[in-house]
C-alpha cells in the first residue's frame, strides 16, 4: 500500500496518518458512503470516477471501490459504516454529515474524507477548519450561511408573498441554527415564518397539510440529504391539487425557469472532484 501520511489540504495544513497495515494490498481499496441510492445518484457517480481518473486512479484497474448506500435512511448509515470498517478499506469518503458521524463512529483509525453541508467542527467532525487534526479531513459547503440568501432569493421571486414556511429536519444537529438564521432574515423582512418539521415520509405529508393551513406563499425546504432523496415526492405535494392553488400555480406565474438539471450537474462535479483531490493525497 503507497498511502504514507494522510495530507490536509485545507488551509495547506499537514496531519500525520495513523500507523498503517503490515499486509500489502494488490491495490487500494476506497469506502464510499453515501446516504441515497445508488439509481438517483448517477451525475454524481460520473464526477466522482471522472476525479478518480483525474488523479491517476481508474476503478478497477488500480483503485477498488467498496460502495454502501443509505437509501435515504439514516438510521441505516452506522451499520454500513461498520461493514467497510470491517473489510479493512484504505480510506472512507463519507459523503453528508450523518455519513461522516457515522462513520467516525465506527473507527478512529481509517482516514476519513467527508462531504458536509453542515458545520464539521460543531458535529464534532474535526479540531477546526485550518486545522482539523486526527483522521478526519473533506469539504464544506456551510449550507447554514447560505440559508438567509435562499430566504431572500424567495422573496424577490415572491415579493407579496407574507408567509414563507421552512421545512427543516428535527433530527439534524444544525437544525436549530438553520432555523435561528432563517428566522433573523425573516424578521428583517416582516415575513410571517411558519416551521415545519419532518424526519419522516408520513411527517412530510403533514407538513403539506400545515402548510396550506397556514395559508405560505412559499416554502424553503432545508438543504438536508434526507429531503434530496426525496425531491420527487416534495415536487409532487407541491403540485396536488390540495396545493396548487395556493403555492403552486401562484409560483408558476411569479417566478422565473430554473435550469435544475444543469445547476445538480454542475455541483455534482464539484462536489467529487473535490473529494477525489482530497482522497488522492490520503492514498499516495
Amino acid at each position: 500500500m503507497r498511502r504514507r501520511k494522510l495530507l490536509l489540504l485545507v488551509g495547506g495544513a499537514v496531519m500525520a496518518a495513523p500507523a498503517l497495515r503490515a499486509q500489502q494490498k494488490a491495490m487500494p481499496v476506497i469506502g464510499y458512503l453515501h446516504f441515497a441510492s445508488a439509481g438517483s445518484q448517477s451525475a454524481f457517480l460520473a464526477a466522482f470516477r471522472q476525479g478518480l481518473s483525474e488523479t491517476g486512479y481508474v476503478e478497477g484497474q488500480n483503485v477498488a471501490v467498496e460502495y454502501r448506500w443509505a437509501e435515504g435512511d439514516y438510521t441505516r448509515l452506522p451499520a454500513l459504516a461498520a461493514d467497510l470498517v470491517s473489510r479493512k478499506v484504505d480510506v472512507i469518503v463519507a459523503v453528508s454529515g450523518p455519513s461522516a458521524i457515522a462513520a467516525k463512529s465506527a473507527s478512529l483509525a481509517i482516514p476519513i474524507v467527508f462531504m458536509t453541508g453542515g458545520d464539521p467542527v460543531a458535529d464534532g467532525l474535526v479540531g477546526s477548519l485550518a486545522r482539523p487534526g486526527g483522521h478526519m479531513t473533506g469539504v464544506t459547503f456551510l449550507f447554514i450561511e447560505l440559508h438567509p440568501k435562499r430566504f431572500e432569493l424567495l422573496t424577490d421571486l415572491l415579493p407579496n408573498a407574507k408567509v414563507i414556511a421552512l421545512l427543516v429536519n428535527p433530527n439534524l444537529s444544525f437544525t436549530e441554527s438553520v432555523v435561528r438564521a432563517v428566522q433573523e432574515a425573516a424578521s428583517a423582512k416582516g415575513i410571517q415564518l411558519p416551521i415545519l418539521k419532518a424526519g419522516t415520509e408520513g411527517e412530510i405529508d403533514a407538513a403539506f397539510a400545515t402548510l396550506v393551513q397556514q395559508r405560505a406563499g412559499a416554502l424553503l425546504v432545508d438543504a438536508d440529504p434526507f429531503f434530496w432523496t426525496r425531491a420527487d415526492a416534495l415536487v409532487a405535494l407541491a403540485l396536488d391539487p390540495a396545493t396548487r392553488a395556493r403555492i403552486a400555480a401562484h409560483n408558476r406565474r411569479t417566478a422565473p425557469p430554473v435550469g435544475w438539471p444543469a445547476v445538480l450537474e454542475r455541483t455534482a462535479a464539484l462536489y467529487d472532484l473535490a473529494i477525489a483531490r482530497f482522497r488522492d493525497h490520503v492514498l499516495r
